[in-house]
Parts: C-alpha cells; sequence; structure tokens
C-alpha cells in the first residue's frame, strides 16, 4: 500500500514503485468533499468553475492514473487543508490502521512529509502506525516538488523523524521515470495545469529519480 496526501501524489513521488508492484492498492488521506461549494484559489488555479464538483473530478484523474499503473484506489474521507482543517493526527491514523489490516499490507510507502500541512500530517499519522507495527516493511518516498524547494527540507524532516525513535536509512530505489510513469503524471490534468500557473513550481520535478527511505522503530 502507498499512502498518498492528496490525489495524484503517490503517482508523483511513487509512480515507478507503483507500477513495479502490480495491484497495490494508493490509499489518499485527503479525497473527501468540501464541506460547502465555493470556489477555492487553487482550485480556480487549476481551471474549475464555480459550481464544479471538483473533488468528484481530481478521484476521477486519480482512478485514471492508477489503472495506468495496473494500482487501485481506496480513498478517505479527510478533506484537504484549503476546504477547512477537520482531523488531526490521531484520527487519521484511527482509520488508517484498521484500513492497513483489512488490505493485509504487508509493507507499506508513506510521504516523507514535506513543507505542505497536509503531507506532514499524513506522515505523522503513518509514523503513528508504523510504531506499532514494526512487522510491517515500512517505506518512505521524496514528496516530489517538494523537495526541490529551496532550502534542505529533506534533511530536516529526516532529522525530525528519527527525533521520534525511528531509523532513517536511505535506500537504492533510484531510477528514471518510466514511460509509464509519465502517462500516469499526465492523466492528472487539473493539477498540472495549477502547477503551471503564475509563481508555481511547474512538474518537472515528478520525473527525477524517486527517492526512498527505510523506516523502523529503533
Amino acid at each position: 500500500m502507498v499512502l498518498s496526501p492528496h490525489c495524484d501524489d503517490a503517482v508523483f513521488g511513487a509512480g515507478d514503485f507503483i507500477a513495479t508492484h502490480p495491484g497495490a492498492v494508493v490509499l489518499t488521506v485527503f479525497a473527501g468533499d468540501p464541506a460547502d461549494c465555493r470556489l477555492r484559489a487553487w482550485d480556480a488555479d487549476c481551471g474549475f468553475a464555480e459550481g464544479d464538483d471538483v473533488m468528484a473530478r481530481r478521484r476521477a484523474e486519480d482512478a485514471d492514473a492508477l489503472a495506468c499503473l495496473r494500482a487501485r484506489p481506496h480513498w478517505l474521507p479527510f478533506r484537504d487543508d484549503q476546504y477547512g482543517r477537520d482531523d488531526d493526527t490521531a484520527a487519521i491514523a484511527a482509520v488508517l490502521e484498521p484500513a492497513l489490516d483489512a488490505m493485509a499490507a504487508t509493507t507499506v510507502a508513506l510521504p516523507l512529509g514535506l513543507f505542505h500541512r497536509d503531507h506532514t500530517l499524513a506522515s505523522d499519522a503513518a509514523l503513528v502506525v508504523a510504531a506499532r507495527r514494526p512487522g510491517i516493511a515500512w517505506l518512505a518516498y521524496e514528496d516530489a516538488i517538494y523537495r526541490a524547494l529551496p532550502g534542505d527540507l529533506v534533511a530536516a524532516r529526516v532529522e525530525s523523524i528519527r527525533r521520534r525513535g525511528f531509523v532513517m536509512e536511505a535506500a537504492a530505489l533510484r531510477s528514471p521515470a518510466s514511460a509509464l510513469k509519465r502517462e500516469a503524471v499526465a492523466r492528472y490534468a487539473s493539477q498540472l495545469r495549477g502547477l503551471a500557473s503564475a509563481g508555481r513550481a511547474g512538474h518537472e520535478d515528478a520525473f527525477a529519480p524517486e527517492r526512498w527511505w527505510h523506516v523502523r522503530r529503533a
């Protein structure tokens, strides 16, 4: 199972890993509908208009992209931060842990948790479960796009996780983006439009080699 903060993050940061594990489940934490239909600035940048069912469209893009990689989606009902926070680390961990049991997951890949509050929250919730489930193999992928921001965000986050009692070891799972991953990334049309908007970083970092860490309780 690969944990994704939003619909697109797992494919951007771990698409080739997903492609090499046919039948993998991508569990997206913040895939729930907003509490109201107001158009947010990010959604407008992504090409959505007032009244659009934004999350239904995003989930459809996600299902399409994961089908390219022979993976299947599982969406949790928590809301994206832009729609108003309605959860915390404990609440997400309480839903995530039984989901792992139901899927009989033996390997779980989580986002390292860089920069964005949703990414950090999803990662923190997974670490809560990882501390209780040492029998599962845990990996962390570096969050594409955010890992390329100025400042060594990766080193700071790795050190933060180590201080919580985990051993973090760089994993040799790097490879250039495959044609299959590029095809999957292209299915997130709305998000690519937003990332290409003025002042945004674009999405080229999604095609840089994926970088991974082994995570285990000290």
